[in-house]
């Protein structure tokens, strides 16, 4: 049964800052400032995202929709897990007007600079991304594993942590310039190419939050363009092993030392 709106007696609110701007999160429920509470600030908020139980309940139909397996067997999120998800919709949303973009993938910073891994879910984004934190130790920083945030411009792109990190929880608030992108694909051998943006838009483009508002999707098409265009592209066919991340580094970092 969910719990409706006019059943809470107070929102809990707190301000936050996310791939550089300030962001107040109203809620129905503590968890989600829980979760971001690494990212708090006492700054005055430049967003103000507020969730009600509507919210909460389209969120319920899209996992519904998405996955109705799951919803039969009656594996029913909790309105406190599906307040996360509409929080970061919203933030999403919003952050387009920033020029920042929601992406799925699996990014790690090394010596300062970022690296993206990008591919079909299962494909071992992951994995690659552990493997490098193996290669390089305490070099390589987790920037977040599933879906971080990109300020898209023609000068370049930079990553940034959410606490949004998907099923291993590995995310730091920490910011990096973005100096290349790589595409996964699993294969028998370890092969790394460079691609072009033609190779690599499509890929981008499915990776990329796609909002349904015609003039934001407009922005996030500009977005995915200009990010495919001004940013190193790469393809590595790749075994999951530590082989793989070696020659992944050396190559996107340009003979970076291990």
């Amino acid at each position: 049964m969910l719990v409706k709106y006019s059943s809470v007696k107070n929102m809990e609110k707190h301000v936050y800052r996310f791939a550089g701007h300030t962001v107040e999160i109203c809620s129905l429920y503590p968890q989600i400032h829980t979760m971001c509470s690494e990212y708090r600030t006492e700054n005055h908020p430049e967003l103000v995202l507020s969730i009600s139980q509507s919210d909460i309940d389209c969120e319920r139909r899209r996992f519904e929709e998405k996955d109705p397996a799951e919803d039969a067997q009656g594996r029913h999120p909790s309105d406190k897990y599906l307040e996360t998800l509409a929080v970061y919709r919203k933030l999403a949303e919003s952050l387009i007007e920033y020029n920042t973009l929601l992406f799925h993938g699996s990014a790690v910073a090394v010596d300062g600079a970022g690296y993206l891994f990008a591919a079909k879910s299962g494909t071992g984004k992951s994995t690659h991304a552990r493997l490098w934190r193996e290669l390089l130790g305490d070099r390589a920083v987790m920037v977040n594993d599933d879906k971080p945030l990109l300020s898209v411009s023609e000068t370049g792109a930079v990553v940034w942590g959410t606490p949004w990190d998907g099923k291993h929880h590995l995310n730091s608030n920490i910011s990096a310039p973005l100096r290349a992108i790589c595409l996964l694909e699993r294969g028998e051998e370890n092969n790394m190419e460079p691609i072009s943006a033609k190779e690599a838009w499509p890929t981008l483009w499915r990776q990329s939050y796609r909002p349904t508002e015609p003039e934001k999707l407009k922005r996030v098409l500009a977005m995915t363009d200009i990010l495919s265009k001004h940013t190193r592209l790469y393809r590595l066919r790749c075994t999951p092993d530590i082989q793989a991340a070696r020659i992944a580094y050396e190559t996107m970092s340009e003979g970076g030392a291990l």
